[in-house]
């Protein structure tokens, strides 16, 4: 073997002699508790205690060629660069790995063997993907997360429009690509039947969202990602969720629609049972970052991303050595992928909710509950109405009841904005959920002419609460200074005295909540019965359903 390259005959553990003899804390200039690996489709990685160290395999696998020692180095390098962006206490340097197979040693002398990736280690259990399955994964971290991303995208640079990335031919190369590489993996006929429909699926959408998409690129929606936003690419360190492992290998898998991004977390959520978090994730993601006109092209990126996480598993499955029971169960994890592409697909009909209620009378907190029950997006009149006007969520405008953002005005401007959200998101095939006041006729009959424009299902969840407790609510909440909503107790009485009762022909599409006490889950099970019909299927799988895939 000349030096630089690895020797690919397999030693005793099952991998190539330098990666087996990298399992010896001598070969480190630390020390070293005792040596750990981890194997990927394309890379080892070496975990010591302190440190790890990671490998590529010299592999080319269409999307990524790792096959050349100079390419690995050069991937080395960008891997650290770019996950510097998102998490610069982990990412440390690369380093040379050195001497003989049989007797390699990180930043030693003689003949370059290899190049790794030097990282501060932690432990596997603060993965997100293990938080979740322990039951540690918090609301409070998926709204973490989605703070992260949402900054992280916003300053992110721009695809240039002379560049190839996110050009709409592009994007459906590589959605097709997913097929070209699964056809190949997939042997059983139901399995194949269901590529082949996702296929046409793909083809037919991505037809039909072609403006869309390339009206995204246009506006700046094509940016320098992550690429790889999965639950094992982020770990829960000091509290706070960090993104770790972007592509480095692929530029055109990282230079993608915002949109695409944030699928792939809400996708691999919805995957592992949480609808709850997902739809949380999504929603405090477009509530940051305004992006709802990205909501017309996210099912696209949805079933995209499924099989993204099918095709990975399939190529692993598909690798040298790997052992029948651990092929068969990666087998049974794609043909869910499968499963889940499939369903997201076939989505439900989408719905129109408005709400109803003064301030302090629970709106917020009952219908983010609701969002993961419906796959719904939402939007707040409170967030829309400072972005309308330039203030971030939670900043104070310092505007009276009639004054500044509040004035008659600006209340129809904001009302205005909501239903073209409204519009947008039903258009898309979501339901949608608009939380506001609505305290006028004239505000809600404009919202249940949009759903029947739309031929949607329309509800008004009517929420109320004893009066003192509104008012001990809304002290409590401009006491925290943690919600966008600027109301005080002047507001809420000019509420209570203007506000307009719902009429006796609006009460068909009524369903009142009692907010005193927690709501109980036949609340939403109510809801959702009223919303029930005939789904909007498609010849995609009918039958197919969702499952959880192990990791």
């Amino acid at each position: 073997m000349t030096a630089g390259q690895i020797d690919n005959r397999v030693a005793n553990g099952g991998e190539p002699p330098l990666i087996a003899a990298l399992h010896r804390a001598g070969c480190y200039p630390h020390p070293v508790r005792d040596v750990r690996m981890l194997e990927t489709h394309i890379s080892w990685v070496l975990l010591t205690g302190d440190w790890a160290y990671k490998i590529k395999k010299p592999v080319n696998l269409g999307f990524l060629d790792f096959s050349t020692l100079e390419a690995r180095r050069h991937f080395c390098e960008e891997e650290l660069r770019l996950n510097r962006r998102l998490a610069p206490r982990i990412y440390e340097t690369v380093v040379e790995i050195r001497g003989t197979p049989d007797a390699p040693r990180v930043e030693g002398g003689g003949p370059i063997l290899e190049y790794a990736v030097k990282m501060r280690e932690f432990p596997q259990t603060a993965l997100a993907s293990s938080m979740l399955a322990r039951g540690e994964l918090a609301p409070q971290h998926v709204d973490q997360l989605a703070e992260t991303i949402a900054a992280f995208h916003m300053r992110a640079e721009r695809a240039d429009e002379a560049s190839p990335f996110g050009a709409p031919d592009a994007v459906l190369a590589v959605a097709l690509q997913n097929f070209e590489q699964l056809l190949p993996c997939v042997t059983g006929a139901a399995d194949r039947n269901t590529l082949q429909s996702l296929r046409a699926w793909t083809e037919r959408e991505f037809s039909a969202r072609k403006k869309a998409l390339a009206a995204r690129r246009r506006q700046g929606a094509v940016r320098e990602c992550h690429g790889d936003l999965h639950l094992r690419n982020i770990a829960v360190l000091d509290g706070r969720p960090v993104a770790f492992d972007c592509i480095e290998f692929n530029d055109q898998l990282r230079w993608i629609d915002v949109m695409s991004e944030a699928a792939f977390l809400l996708m691999d959520l919805e995957d592992r049972g949480r609808r709850d978090l997902a739809w949380r994730f999504l929603n405090a993601y477009l509530e940051a970052t305004g992006d709802y006109p990205g909501i017309d092209v996210l099912r696209f990126y949805l079933v995209y991303r499924a099989l993204v996480r099918a095709k990975v598993h399939a190529l692993r499955a598909r690798q040298p050595h790997i052992e029948d029971a651990e092929r068969l169960r990666l087998d049974g994890v794609v043909r869910e992928y499968l499963g889940l592409a499939a369903r997201f697909a076939a989505p439900p009909a989408s719905s129109l909710i408005i709400t109803h209620g003064v301030s302090g009378s629970g709106k917020t907190s009952a219908t983010q509950s609701l969002l993961g029950h419906l796959g719904a997006v939402r939007v707040r009149s409170d967030i829309e109405r400072k972005r309308l006007h330039g203030f971030p969520a939670l900043a104070q405008s310092g505007s009276g009841p009639g004054t500044g953002i509040y004035t008659s005005a600006a209340t129809a401007a904001t009302y205005d904005r909501l239903l073209l959200l409204a519009r947008l998101i039903v258009a898309a095939g979501f339901p949608a959920v608009v939380d506001a006041a609505f305290l006028q006729r004239g505000e809600r009959d404009a919202f249940r002419a949009l759903a029947s424009t739309l031929h949607v299902p329309f509800l008004i969840l009517a929420f109320d609460a004893p009066e003192a407790m509104l008012r001990e609510r809304v002290a409590q909440r401009l006491g925290s200074a943690a919600d966008a909503s600027e109301a005080d107790l002047a507001v809420l009485e000019r509420q209570l005295a203007f506000r307009e009762t719902i009429a006796s022909e609006e009460s068909a599409a009524v369903i009142r909540i009692d907010t005193r006490r927690s709501l109980s889950p036949t609340v939403w099970e109510s809801v959702l019965q009223r919303l029930s019909g005939p789904s909007h299927q498609d010849d995609i799988h009918p039958s197919a359903r969702h499952s959880s895939a192990s990791e």
